[in-house]
């Protein structure tokens, strides 16, 4: 996915109420950009850190700017991570059209947003000749806490433990359902923040044990773009215990 014009270089001043989010420009101006992520965005949110913006072109917009990208001093080194939990879902759908996704090999359409389970919506339902339906839920993930470990959730995440129970629902039913970790930033592994969702990971794992496909990507990133990359390990339950 590349960017529709070229972002917008700022230094981050504060973060607040959780989608705003203060932005000195290099003029020196200050701007308030939306902050598409209700995360705690543990990491990320040093005062200083260099953020890019894109600009918004609907006049009646409120905010001009959306923050798109910052460089966070992660363990291992600092890099551009993506904070915008809008992307991850155009991200898939990209890398389905250009056939970059191997668990989804073989389908031939995405239909987005298909109500499902206790009232949820499954991101895509994949369908292909001769495929069974697959229930497709994509998660945003932007933490690091150790060298090369990307980790999900950085907070409490109720309603993503609510779509892992759905899913583990289908598979029961007879049903194929699977988790695909955009991992907005260079990381090596995946696994759960247990620590920071217990109830999350309990659901996490109880629908891998119920047989649903979890895979995670990694994504390459810069200022002009951001494109899902190839899959990294996910942690096993077992051998974490």
């Amino acid at each position: 996915m590349r960017f529709s014009a070229p972002l917008i270089e700022a230094r981050l001043v504060r973060r607040y109420k959780r989608f705003l989010a203060d932005m000195e420009l290099g003029d020196g101006s200050l701007v308030t950009a939306h902050c598409a992520n209700p995360g705690a965005m543990l990491g990320l949110l040093a005062p200083g850190s260099r953020a890019l913006l894109s600009a918004s072109t609907n006049p009646a917009r409120k905010l001009g700017f959306s923050w798109e990208l910052v460089e966070a001093d992660l363990p291992g080194g600092p890099q551009w991570v993506g904070i915008n939990t809008m992307r991850p879902n155009a991200l898939v759908a990209e890398a389905f059209a250009q056939g970059a996704l191997p668990p989804l090999a073989g389908y031939t359409r995405l239909r987005p947003e298909v109500r499902y389970g206790q009232g949820s919506r499954v991101d895509f339902l994949a369908s292909g000749e001769g495929m069974p339906p697959g229930h497709v839920e994509v998660k945003n993930c932007h933490l690091m806490r150790a060298p090369g470990l990307a980790e999900f959730p950085d907070c409490v995440a109720a309603r993503s433990a609510r779509h892992m129970d759905d899913l583990a629902a289908v598979v029961r039913a007879g049903g194929r359902a699977m988790v695909v970790i955009v991992v907005q930033m260079r990381a090596a592994r995946f696994d759960t923040a247990r620590d920071l969702d217990p109830a999350f990971d309990r659901a996490f794992q109880a629908a891998r044990a119920a047989g649903v496909a979890v895979h995670a990507h990694r994504c390459r990133i810069d200022p002009a773009g951001i494109t899902v990359a190839d899959a990294i390990p996910v942690a096993d339950a077992i051998a974490r215990a």
